[in-house]
């Protein structure tokens, strides 16, 4: 009987990746094809659309508990409104530690190969997105929310210790259920223009994120030391618990005359926006076990943070 060894193994993974350079080519031509200048893009002069929703009504975090069926419809479109700006905060939130992760993640790569010129191409999308969430919160008058500071001070630890494989868990985490949201959001009619002309742009470039950055985890799953795989599992279940937790500022159910605290417990409570977290964050979690990152103490972790069913 033939014995397959480990290093055998290894080497068939590794001959089934797609080649970083030839992805990083293929990248760029796209961004030189399909990237946006969101202040030029966009009609930041056009007025809202009276009756028009800031988010689609049912991935608003409310819809469909008791508080929501005594809601009237001017309440529920001004809460969609302060959740997309508590959503477009947290974007900015985690793109500032994304654009550091790649930062770090190049820093002692050939600064002349594609993979290097890719990541930071994509941090200049990063940056347009960021100051196009800062406008579009600005432009609706609605507070900036920001994430707590315990929050906050989680995410300078993570962007300090991470390892290449949890930063890019990190990325996939932050980009991929915010994206499954917004592909619903920018083809709904019931959508004010200027937002879906937001997650329109969002979502075209957020593609070629996705893709690098799975490509490096699935190559760095596979090459990372043991206990950097293992810390990655950690690290990434603890880190989608905070992601769920800071996904929508409490603060906007008091701004829009609610109860603080029986709006989020109703939220915790709600059949329908567990389904919808899972179901944005169902793509991702498949991908990561595939890989072998929900294993162990970081399945429970992304268990107990109600992404993974």
């Amino acid at each position: 009987m033939t014995t397959v060894t480990e290093a055998e193994v290894l080497r068939d993974a590794l001959g089934l990746l797609k080649d970083r350079e030839q992805v990083a080519e293929r990248l760029l031509a796209s961004s030189a094809k399909h990237s946006f200048d969101p202040d030029k893009e966009l009609d930041w002069d056009a007025p809202f659309e009276e009756g028009k929703w800031f988010w689609p009504p049912e991935l608003v975090s409310l819809y469909d508990t008791p508080l929501w069926k005594r809601m009237g419809e001017e309440q529920r479109i001004l809460l969609s409104q302060h959740e997309a700006a508590s959503l477009a905060s947290l974007g900015i939130w985690f793109e500032l530690i994304l654009m550091q992760l790649l930062v770090r993640h190049i820093y002692d790569k050939a600064a002349t190969s594609s993979h290097v010129r890719y990541a930071l191409t994509e941090i200049e999308d990063e940056c347009r997105h960021s100051k196009m969430f800062a406008r579009l919160i600005a432009h609706g008058g609605t507070p900036w929310y920001p994430v707590s500071r315990v929050h906050q001070n989680l995410g300078r630890l993570f962007k300090t210790i991470s390892t290449t494989p949890g930063s890019f868990t990190a990325t996939l985490l932050g980009e991929e259920v915010l994206d499954w949201m917004q592909r619903l959001t920018f083809p709904d009619g019931r959508v004010q223009s200027l937002i879906r002309g937001v997650t329109r742009i969002h979502v075209v470039e957020e593609a070629r994120h996705v893709r690098y950055a799975r490509e490096e985890l699935r190559r760095q799953m596979l090459t990372a030391p043991r206990w950097s795989q293992e810390f990655t599992r950690i690290t990434s279940g603890e880190f989608a618990r905070v992601f769920s937790v800071a996904f929508v500022n409490p603060e906007v159910y008091t701004n829009v005359g609610l109860d603080k605290q029986e709006a989020a417990a109703q939220v915790r409570a709600s059949g329908h926006r567990r389904e919808v977290m899972q179901t944005g964050a169902k793509r991702l979690t498949d991908f990561l076990d595939d890989i072998g990152v929900l294993r162990g103490v970081g399945r429970r972790l992304w268990r107990s943070s109600g992404l993974l069913a």
